[in-house]
């Protein structure tokens, strides 16, 4: 049987599901066995598959990125803002795609020539995409924050100067990709232009909106606590060390040469720590 209305058609999704209602009873009643194919078929099952998979699929990149920023940071408070700052983008870029290629909102100057349902893999496709960006843009911008901190500098003044030497490098990168996914917009199929939209919008929204405006604005209202780890968590945790700190302790310790610290040495009746240079005088 061929429909007659064509692969996109609603009534011909409708009669695929008619079908596949009616085709138990069918095979019952004339021992015939019944089934569907063919491009309306194929896209209601895989658009059916994704929708099953989208909630787990979120709970796993949301639980990693928890996992790893908190191995990273020893923080509960920047793990917590990051997941959270990531799933606010997300939902952001959907609506936008749904504002434009749904609900016409500027498709005309977007070159949108009809309106209606994108494609199915623009969910999963776009969150992976995004989270990928999303954490890096975080870490750029929180390790200064937390290289700063651990050096001594006060919450406010740590955020403050963290936010002045990365947000620069997250400018660049964002505007970069920004550029690569706008470009395919005003030439793209129907499939691709509200992928690369989706893209373009959620690096914006992410890059500028969370990681440089409220990243930075939560960590500074929170102070103190937005470095805090419960001691026995911090226990049980490895120690990952991404600035390098024990090497330099440890170089400062062994002295310039690295073969243990400079003994004292005797000038003129008293103890200094570091030898004269060759050639300096006494």
């Amino acid at each position: 049987m061929v429909p007659k209305t064509g692969p996109s058609d609603q009534k011909t999704k409708d009669l695929v599901q008619h079908i596949r209602d009616e085709a138990p009873t069918w095979q019952k009643q004339t021992r015939a066995e019944v089934s569907v194919t063919g491009t309306t078929a194929v896209n209601i099952d895989v658009s059916d598959r994704l929708a099953s998979s989208l909630i787990p699929f979120a709970f796993v990149v949301v639980g990693l990125s928890l996992l790893l920023l908190l191995l990273v940071f020893r923080s509960v408070i920047i793990p917590l803002k990051a997941s959270l700052g990531f799933l606010l983008s997300v939902a952001a870029t959907f609506g936008a795609v749904v504002a434009v290629f749904q609900w016409g909102w500027l498709a005309s100057a977007l070159g949108v020539a009809e309106t209606g349902p994108v494609v199915s893999i623009l969910p999963i496709l776009v969150m992976a995409v995004l989270f990928g960006l999303a954490m890096d843009y975080e870490v750029f911008m929180v390790s200064r924050m937390r290289e700063a901190h651990v050096q001594g500098a006060a919450p406010r003044e740590a955020v403050l100067a963290g936010s002045r030497h990365a947000s620069r490098v997250v400018t660049a990168a964002a505007l970069i990709m920004f550029a690569v996914f706008a470009s395919f917009i005003p030439g793209g199929s129907t499939m691709l232009k509200p992928i690369a939209f989706a893209l373009a919008v959620g690096v914006c929204i992410d890059a500028f909106l969370v990681r440089m405006t409220l990243v930075p604005a939560v960590l500074a209202l929170v102070g103190r606590a937005g470095w805090w780890l419960p001691k026995w968590l911090d226990r049980l945790m490895p120690d990952l060390d991404i600035e390098g700190e024990r090497l330099a302790a440890g170089r400062q310790k062994d002295g310039p040469e690295g073969h243990g610290p400079t003994p004292p040495v005797a000038v003129g009746g008293a103890l200094q720590e570091n030898p004269p240079r060759q050639g300096a005088p006494h």
